[in-house]
């Protein structure tokens, strides 16, 4: 098959890892895949997804949109480079790849399938009525979660024919084990080694919950314990953040910048606290889960099926109280929050696989082309 990948930008993110992964696993099975970024291609540390597709032998374009001012342009980027070559399958990927594309086969005179992806709920209504125009387009319609899938069915008019549940995936391996010299020291941010860390991971964005952590911090991190509270990430709320921190103090309370690696941090903290307000399927809590850690989440879009209804690790959004004693517990309980990260271990193992994930979308494609194409468009 030749199948396109479009995607917003290939920085370092939970959405850009899961086009990576499908796309060097369907090369690897023979497919001509290419990817078109709407971004400049980053660099740098950043550049990481990039040169890994390349190394695959997948052909990595850019449109340089690099504002608002020249999304015309890489639009009309992104139609001719769909026009000079008509893939079998074109899959985009987020809000901006969904649209641009839409727009790009309006006219479409090959027999393309365009294939959208929905990765978050986000109940934002003139985003919505923007995507449920590019929905309308669409051939298929690959959502990251059940959940996500019922919010695109009711708010972006996604027809329940072509809307399926493609879930994540974790490639385990990279997480479940980690030399000791790589493992995060927090004597690095001056704290004592045998410290217990309680770690975030996620954009600076008010979409994560932050606050959440921020009003209970003395519940979560007691003056005087031996407990620290790690933030990782970047974003619009960074400044803000990192004067929360000095104002907690920084003996207790980090922001650390966007990781390249995130499993050494993964690896050395006690459990990951993600309180998000909305999601798709959170890869971070897939990582943490993948290295046999437990997990303190607000109950979003994905996690009914990564942790199911699971009390011990899961708590309705913005129940602050809740997360608090949810994260206590499995503080003061250690040999069950041993026993909980195993089994999340193995459900990664089991469940959320990469080579799993990629034959379902290949499959997937190979369904859409077999079929006989729309006349109600």
């Amino acid at each position: 098959m030749r199948i396109d990948f479009v995607i917003t930008e290939l920085f370092v993110g939970g959405a850009e890892r899961c086009l990576t992964e499908i796309a060097c696993g369907l090369a690897s099975r023979g497919d001509d895949v290419r990817v078109f970024s709407l971004a400049p291609l980053p660099s740098g540390e950043q550049r990481a997804l990039v040169t890994r597709l390349q190394d695959r032998g997948v052909q990595v374009v850019s449109g340089d949109a690099a504002g608002v001012r020249s999304i015309v342009r890489a639009k009309r980027k992104l139609s001719q480079f769909l026009k000079e070559s008509p893939p079998d399958v074109c899959q985009s990927f987020l809000f901006h790849a969904n649209v641009l594309t839409a727009m790009a086969n309006k006219n479409k005179k090959h027999s393309s399938k365009f294939v959208g992806g929905i990765r978050v709920a986000e109940d934002r209504w003139v985003r919505n009525q923007i995507e449920r125009m590019a929905v309308q387009r669409m051939d298929g319609l690959v959502c990251v979660s059940e959940s996500v899938r019922q919010f695109a069915i009711k708010e972006l008019a996604a027809s329940s024919e072509i809307a399926i549940t493609i879930s994540n995936a974790v490639d385990v391996a990279r997480f479940e084990s980690v030399s000791g010299g790589d493992v995060f020291c927090p004597t690095t941010l001056g704290w004592p080694e045998s410290c217990e860390v309680i770690l975030f991971i996620g954009r600076m964005h008010s979409q994560k919950g932050i606050d959440l952590i921020q009003r209970q911090v003395d519940q979560l991190i007691p003056i005087d314990s031996n407990r620290k509270l790690i933030l990782v990430g970047d974003g619009p709320l960074a400044e803000s953040i990192d004067a929360w921190c000095d104002l907690v103090g920084r003996d207790r309370v980090r922001r650390l910048p966007w990781q390249s690696d995130v499993v050494p941090l993964i690896h050395r903290c006690q459990m990951l606290l993600l309180p998000s307000r909305y999601e798709g399927m959170p890869n971070v809590v897939m990582e943490a889960m993948a290295a046999g850690r437990p997990v303190a989440c607000s109950r979003v879009e994905g996690i009914a099926e990564l942790l199911g209804n699971d009390p011990q690790q899961s708590f309705d959004t913005g129940d602050e109280a809740k997360m608090v004693q949810l994260v206590n517990r499995l503080f003061d309980q250690p040999k069950i929050a041993a026993a909980i990260g195993a089994t999340n271990q193995a459900k990664m193992r089991q469940e959320f696989s990469v080579p799993a994930m990629v034959n379902a979308y290949r499959d997937y494609y190979e369904r859409l082309i077999h079929r006989e194409d729309r006349t109600d468009r």
